[in-house]
């Protein structure tokens, strides 16, 4: 050896001597045989220095590790008789060596242990114990040697490659088969020997027994003998934390449910009659937080027996646990509450388990509560076709509400929980014999309601069940899949078709993933368990969700649109009332049918050809049946008939106004090559404007029609506007003209200065026949006479405003000062004498926007001086109204929209209308000076907020 190296091995050598250690350690290293020195030295324990040992221990390491298939078969004899050697010199020692040296020698014996107990040492364990007996020194080199093995070959944290992961199976297997009983045995002997006067080697024998538990048989410890000797040392202070881990590795042995109930309740009696179940009696923290994961490994432990039980069906061996497990709930509350929170900590699994079966079985509880019951009638109950979810029976809502809450968190036990539950119920398990066809349809329906109701418990972006977490969505989607797949919407009976639809449009995302399902699903919706079922309830339910279905997956089902179009045109046929037979869907259903149809033809992938073609098939025999129907109507004398007519015709349009819902900014009409349909279907519709009987649902009907070609044909519509509005101004009422503004109103904001002749034209008829209506006489208390009244002159207003807004003020100009005169008069007593604030802000929008556009200069001849004897004057006697109510919203924001009014005339007329304030107005209204010029000094502020919140504190000055 050269010892000068050996120098550079102390920490407190010099830098030169530390590199010719580092040096001699790689020359060490990579000689044939001079690593024999190393082992010779350890063997005859030549050094005394602890890091010359160490260093001898790393070179053979070294060898062993990395050179040993290499050595001869002397030379591997030599590293065996060396390590015993050196074995055998630690049991003549009075002391032990350094714990880092007894670790490194551990080590060394394990990874000579892995190398060669299957070919040249299998009596590894025999010579061993053979040699160190009961001696102190000796057993702790065993145990620590035991230790780097569980390290080498078990530890489930170290990464093995797949030879080294064989490997370690085949020792483990020959361990099992012709040592373990014997190391069983030498554990229980230290244990015995020395739990009174090695407490050190004690507890590292309860380590060992602890980190072997789990692949050894469990009857070689969970025994009578075994089991007493550790709870024995669980009333020795230094021994009880090393115990307490110990037996918490024994309970979480895998072994039978029932043998694992019995274990954990036998320990629990013995810990209980020695008095650890009285924790506020313990003061040691430590131990405390020990015995709180060992209180909550046999708890974990019963819940997951009881499971297991509750799924093989051993209805007595469950309950059993069960009451063993409620046993331990008050120890667990003790624990749970301490105030140390290590302790507290160390019992939350147990109790979450706990929750969990508490929630699975107020969940079954829940589920027998959801049930239907055998008398209950379905067909009186009140039919639900709107866009809402079918109502569930009244007594059942809370518990809807509850369950939710507990399927919220089940995480793992999800596939034994609720998929578990549904396949109880014969629908959304796995089933190859498909039971659910002999069940009964409470059953039935309450499994597939609990998918339905599993989205409450899974908040998710805009129906996003199937992306992000994928534990939630690989169970989700399963459970989605068998549904679709097993058969079950073929169930005949109403309740269950309904919850089967309901649940494919709620997770109609669910097939963006697996679109394959698609067209199973498609024919369940067409065929007679949807929309040709027996209940009209089901069939008018279907269509809303049809409609909802095609809308999300509509590019998925390109392939199938003629298809489907074919399938669903009887459905799209107009009802006469003279035909006698009743008709599958009502007009309400058949709204959302036009929709299906429509979206599917705008947004196919075929050409604009294509696209016209489907287009004028479904609309086609639409227009046709409207011609027919409404020369009857013209003809028909009996009242209610007329009224049966009219009610088919005002459909009619409003079918073919929802088809124009498919198209989008990207799909529009020309774009799909539809212009000329809708053209035609104006022409049709338009001549029921005239018609003398019905007029009220079919102008509605055509006016809403209107709406929607502005928004879809856009300038291709304006040659049917004059047309329709002469047709719509004559004979009208309130509510006719309250309706028909909107209308012009929307023309005027999107064609604007397209269509000024037009307004120019209609401008004064319409205000006309406005003023007419409001001038009509009525009752003092007819209440709905007085809202028409107030909602037509707002009506009148917001169009003025829509004029005024959109710079078209050429269709007031020319009108002639005397009709000029008239509305801008009723402008003013709009603002002023009405007690309408939503109407007096529009008011005052107004006269601001005209102040804008006529009273600067070059503005409309005569219009500064309309500005000075009444725009002025209605800004401040506006608010001297005793109507004026400060308090409401919507009067502040009149009296805002009054400040900027007087700001811009100031804007307009600038020094002229201070001096008009200062010299004229206010003065003759007796305004005190410092008021006056106050207000005009505010008024000049550029920023209008200022003025706007001088305005609004002060309320107006004439009031100050």
């Amino acid at each position: 050896m050269d010892e000068q190296a050996l120098l550079g091995l102390n920490p407190n050598a010099d830098a030169r001597y530390r590199q010719r250690a580092m040096a001699y350690f790689e020359q060490l290293k990579e000689s044939q045989d001079a690593w024999e020195v190393c082992a010779d030295a350890l063997a005859k324990g030549i050094y005394n220095d602890d890091h010359v040992k160490f260093f001898l221990f790393q070179v053979l390491e070294h060898q062993i590790k990395y050179r040993h298939d290499a050595l001869s078969g002397p030379q591997q004899q030599l590293i065996r008789e060396t390590l015993m050697k050196w074995l055998q010199g630690q049991l003549m020692n009075s002391q032990p060596e350094k714990p880092f040296i007894r670790n490194k020698a551990a080590q060394v014996f394990a990874l000579t242990f892995v190398m060669e107990y299957l070919t040249l040492w299998p009596k590894f364990f025999f010579d061993i114990l053979s040699l160190v007996g009961l001696n102190p020194n000796g057993v702790d080199v065993y145990l620590r040697t035991l230790m780097a093995i569980d390290a080498e070959v078990v530890d489930r944290d170290t990464l093995h490659s797949t030879e080294d992961t064989r490997r370690n199976t085949l020792i483990k297997d020959t361990m099992r088969e012709q040592c373990i009983p014997n190391l069983v045995e030498s554990w229980f002997q230290i244990l015995q020997a020395y739990q009174q006067t090695q407490p050190e080697i004690t507890c590292q024998c309860l380590e060992v027994v602890g980190s072997y538990v789990s692949w050894i048989d469990l009857n070689l410890i969970a025994n009578d003998r075994f089991v007493n000797l550790l709870l024995s040392q669980m009333s020795v202070e230094e021994l009880r934390e090393e115990a307490c881990d110990c037996l918490f590795e024994i309970v979480n042995k895998g072994m039978d449910p029932v043998d694992k109930t019995k274990l954990v309740e036998s320990l629990c009696q013995v810990l209980q009659s020695a008095g650890f179940f009285h924790v506020e009696q313990e003061e040691d923290v430590d131990f405390l937080a020990k015995f709180s994961r060992l209180v909550n490994g046999m708890g974990q432990s019963l819940v997951l027996s009881w499971t297991k039980l509750v799924k093989a069906g051993d209805v007595k061996a469950a309950n059993d646990t069960l009451q063993a497990l409620e046993g331990k709930v008050p120890l667990l509350l003790q624990l749970l509450v301490h105030a140390d929170d290590d302790i507290s900590a160390n019992i939350v699994a147990f109790c979450y388990d706990y929750l969990h079966v508490l929630k699975q079985a107020i969940m079954l509880a829940i589920m027998k509560k959801l049930t239907y019951d055998d008398e209950y009638n379905f067909d009186n109950e009140v039919s639900s076709c709107s866009e809402n979810k079918s109502p569930f029976l009244p007594p059942t809502r809370e518990y809807i509400r509850l369950t939710p809450e507990l399927l919220d968190n089940l995480g793992h036990p999800w596939p034994t929980g609720l998929r578990s539950l549904s396949g109880n119920r014969r629908v959304a398990g796995s089933n190859p014999d498909r039971s659910w066809q002999t069940a009964s349809f409470m059953e039935v329906e309450v499994a597939v309601r609990l998918v339905y109701m599993l989205g409450e418990a899974l908040p998710a972006s805009h129906g996003a069940h199937f992306t992000g977490d994928a534990t939630k969505a690989s169970v989700l989607q399963e459970m989605m899949r068998t549904l679709v797949s097993c058969g079950v919407s073929g169930y005949q009976h109403t309740s269950v078709s309904l919850e089967f639809f309901e649940t494919v449009v709620r997770y109609e995302k669910f097939f963006l993933v697996e679109p394959h399902h698609i067209p199973l699903v498609l024919v369940a919706f067409l065929d007679q368990r949807g929309l040709r079922h027996g209940s009209p309830k089901v069939r008018s339910r279907v269509a809303y969700l049809f409609s909802r279905f095609v809308k999300t997956l509509h590019k998925h089902m390109n392939a199938f649109i003629e298809d489907i179009l074919r399938q669903i045109q009887d459905l799209l046929e107009l009802s006469p009332p003279e035909n006698g037979f009743p008709a599958l869907l009502t007009s309400d259903d058949q709204l959302f049918m036009f929709e299906t149809a429509g979206i599917l033809i705008v947004h196919g992938d075929g050409p604009a050809e294509r696209k016209q073609g489907l287009m004028r098939s479904l609309l086609g025999p639409l227009m046709e049946a409207f011609g027919l129907l409404l020369d009857k109507l013209s003809r028909e004398t009996e009242a209610e008939r007329q009224a049966a007519l009219g009610d088919c015709l005002s459909h009619a349009v409003g079918f073919a106004s929802r088809t124009s819902k498919a198209f989008s900014n990207k799909q529009t009409v020309k774009h799909c090559g539809c212009t000329q349909v809708y053209r035609d279907c104006l022409q049709a519709f338009l001549p029921a404007l005239g018609c003398p009987v019905q007029r009220g649902p079919l102008r509605s009907a055509v006016r809403s029609f209107l709406h929607r070609m502005i928004i879809c044909l856009e300038e291709e519509v304006l040659p049917f506007v004059p047309a329709a509005s002469e047709h719509m101004l004559k004979d009208c009422e309130a509510k006719d003209l309250q309706e028909f503004i909107p209308l012009i109103s929307q023309i005027t904001a999107k064609f604007k200065v397209q269509v000024s002749p037009f307004l120019q034209q209609v401008f004064m008829p319409l205000v006309v026949a406005i003023f007419e209506i409001l001038g009509r006489p009525a009752e003092e208390n007819d209440q709905t006479a007085a809202l028409e009244k107030q909602m037509l002159r707002r009506s009148y207003f917001t169009f003025i405003q829509t004029i005024a807004s959109s710079g078209m003020n050429e269709v007031m100009a020319n009108q002639g000062a005397e009709n000029i005169e008239k509305v801008l008069f009723t402008i003013i007593q709009g603002a002023v004498d009405f007690p309408d604030p939503i109407a007096q802000k529009t008011c005052f929008i107004v006269l601001s926007r005209l102040v804008e556009l006529w009273g600067g200069e070059g503005g409309m001849v005569g219009f500064p001086d309309f500005i000075y004897k009444h725009i002025v004057p209605a800004c401040f006697l506006a608010p001297l109204k005793p109507t004026f109510d400060l308090t409401d919203a919507q009067t502040i924001l009149t009296l805002s929209e009054c400040a900027l009014t007087l700001k811009m005339i100031y804007n307009k007329r600038g020094p002229e209308f201070i001096q008009f304030l200062q010299q004229d107005y206010l003065p003759s209204l007796q305004v005190a000076p410092e008021i006056t010029q106050e207000l005009c000094q505010v008024l000049q502020q550029p920023d209008v907020k200022v003025f706007k919140n001088y305005i609004k504190v002060s309320a107006n000055p004439l009031l100050i």
